[in-house]
């Protein structure tokens, strides 16, 4: 499509795709929407990020990255039939993070038909600059159908200008005046009699604000595999550990024992686990297997949320550990099993995302597995009496014959645990 041209869409579940080329200093790039009433958002809720992945009516949701042969795609889905009556019109956004437009190579959009996979519209934006963020794309009504214009209009202001022009609250850092000097106290002359005070009337306080739209996040990769909670200021509160998938082909590569390829299966069931280490020597296992979810106010202080069999964003499978006890931890690494469904990681793309309570999320994804493995070593958390560390491992793991995946991790990390077999 050319910039400014318009086609009609179908009102199907769309997947809008952001695509572009991956490689030495490309910057991060991002996919984002917002719903718009008289080009302006009702309130923060519309805006639809990597921090707010669905919308509240269940029209959008942002789905995340994933990488194959040099390509990268960050997706969202649409279903233009729960977008409410009163939005007019719903914004496609890319940012760029740590770079230029004009670094991102093979910049694109494209809509398809989520059932089918046939393409409705695509728009390969070009000629980038200075800019950090562009409105690649819109739906918009029109004589009650939905149509898909290319816009390509970009932002050097980055997403936070973007969002800003939009109506968005943006949540800016805090700069810390400089103090004034002290000023001596004068005692006055005389001292006037106290008049006896009134008494208080009651007011109802009023509604406190809505708190602004985070956009910070990290982004852990292997040049730069760890970062630190305490620095972040997200050492309490509960952080959830996400972890969703797709799977990139409809065969995996690895199969029976001659090598065949054998078939996903719509119910691939993996399991986000955590081995920890207390600081009190104790040791321990917190998964689905043997229903051992563990618990979030006494000791382990992680719980696994539930058994997720769809990978999506908005679910998937989550961990949540309490960090107010984080003087108890002394590591934590959590780590993932292909229960059934697939013999391999192989054609699976699935990503980590970390969300502290009272910190930018930390986000990573798993390289392309080229082993026959069934277990991935996700992420270490580390105490370290000063700091506590999350570094990326995304280390897939081979268990020798007859050696159950945990065991494999335990051998791997230097647990020693004693292993028996379990189910769920």
């Amino acid at each position: 499509m050319p910039k400014g041209s318009n086609v009609p869409v179908p009102t199907t579940a769309l997947r809008v795709e952001l695509g572009w080329r991956s490689g030495p200093g490309v910057p991060d790039t991002d996919a984002s929407a917002l719903l718009l009433v008289g080009g302006k958002v009702r309130s923060d809720a519309d805006f639809i990020f990597y921090n707010q992945p669905q919308h509240s009516s269940g029209a959008i949701r942002h789905e995340g990255k994933r990488e194959a042969g040099g390509q990268v795609t960050d997706t969202l889905i649409v279903d233009l039939t729960r977008v409410e009556p009163a939005i007019e019109t719903v914004v496609l956004v890319a940012s760029a993070d740590g770079g230029t437009f004009a670094q991102v190579p093979g910049l694109y959009i494209e809509v398809k038909d989520a059932g089918r996979g046939t393409v409705a519209a695509r728009f390969d934006s070009a000629g980038a600059t200075v800019e950090t963020a562009f409105v690649l794309g819109e739906f918009y009504r029109r004589q009650g159908a939905w149509k898909f214009r290319a816009v390509g209009q970009g932002y050097s202001s980055g997403l936070e200008g973007l969002a800003t022009d939009y109506g968005i609250t943006v949540d800016e850092p805090q700069h810390t005046a400089p103090s004034a000097p002290p000023v001596t106290p004068v005692r006055p002359a005389t001292v006037p009699r106290p008049v006896p005070a009134a008494p208080p009337v009651s007011r109802p306080a009023p509604p406190a604000p809505p708190a602004p739209v985070q956009l910070t996040k990290v982004t852990l990769t292997k040049a730069s595999p760890s970062v630190s909670l305490t620095k972040q200021g997200g050492t309490s509160g509960a952080m959830r550990v996400n972890l969703n998938w797709q799977v990139r082909k409809q065969f995996s590569g690895w199969g029976s024992k001659r090598g065949r390829a054998v078939a996903l299966h719509a119910d691939l069931d993996l399991d986000l686990c955590a081995l920890f280490e207390l600081n009190d020597g104790s040791k321990g296992v917190v998964q689905a297997l043997g229903n051992t979810f563990g618990s979030l106010h006494q000791p382990p202080y992680i719980h696994l949320d539930g058994d997720d069999r769809t990978g999506a964003v908005a679910s998937g499978e989550n961990l949540t550990i309490n960090l107010d006890h984080k003087q108890a931890f002394r590591r934590i690494l959590v780590f993932v099993t292909i229960y059934e469904g697939a013999r391999s990681f192989a054609d699976l793309h699935a990503t980590v995302t970390l969300h502290p309570q009272f910190g930018a999320p930390i986000e990573f994804s798993l390289d392309e597995c080229t082993v026959p493995s069934p277990v991935c070593a996700l992420a270490l958390i580390t105490n370290t009496g000063q700091d506590l560390v999350v570094r990326r491992e995304a280390r897939y793991l081979v268990p020798d014959r007859g050696v159950s995946m945990q065991r494999a991790v335990d051998h791997a990390y230097g647990w020693g645990m004693n292993w028996t077999p379990g189910r769920k």
